[in-house]
């Protein structure tokens, strides 16, 4: 069973006295998924509009769209799905699939992750990031060798699932950088346990 929350962002230009946001490249510095640039906006804006009462000296920077962003988590809290406008992102904890401070995949998680797999294979996605994340205990220099071959361990499934010699993918290991949840208790240091899988969506 599960329960969906939906946070509905809009469309909207951001009004900045400065210029617009930097915007990286595909082949720019990597960062965690969800968190790439957004497409440009459709609607053109007028900056001599009285309406947008815009203080003296002011400009509007460039327009852009906002996603709207869908996330589904089952009950148990081991997956997570999160939809946007550009991208698909699956997180399994580490439970799910791992022994405890170990990477070797659990038979059962294998059935998880063929489940992804065929969503790749449904968005014909051709570039796949595969990330893994680990709480702050322990040392930080520990949770990044750890993150990574958990990391690596996903992709080599993802691999022999897909079997495509098209498909690029990223695997990186962030250890403890960026948590979803608060590692001041087990319970959000449960959360911040995962790997995620994510790759753009499929034109519509």
């Amino acid at each position: 069973m599960t329960h969906t929350r939906l946070l509905l962002i809009g469309t909207l230009a951001t009004l900045l006295a400065a210029g617009p946001a930097v915007a990286y490249a595909d082949d720019g510095p990597s960062v965690p998924p969800g968190t790439e640039a957004s497409a440009s906006a459709p609607v053109e804006l007028d900056p001599n509009d009285p309406d947008l009462k815009l203080p003296d000296g002011a400009t509007l920077a460039e327009p852009k769209v906002l996603d709207i962003k869908s996330v589904v988590e089952d009950q148990s809290g081991d997956e997570r799905r999160e939809d946007t406008n550009t991208n698909v992102t699956f997180a399994l904890q580490a439970e799910v699939l791992f022994g405890k401070d170990s990477a070797k995949i659990s038979a059962q998680a294998r059935s998880r992750i063929s489940v992804i797999a065929n969503e790749i294979k449904t968005q014909n996605a051709t570039r796949i990031r595969v990330f893994g994340f680990t709480d702050n205990l322990g040392s930080s220099a520990h949770g990044d060798v750890l993150s990574r071959k958990r990391a690596n361990a996903v992709h080599g499934i993802l691999e022999q699932e897909l079997s495509d010699a098209n498909i690029t993918y990223e695997v990186r290991g962030y250890g403890e950088d960026y948590p979803i949840a608060d590692n001041s208790t087990e319970e959000g240091r449960k959360k911040n346990r995962r790997v995620e899988i994510s790759f753009p969506r499929g034109a519509s």
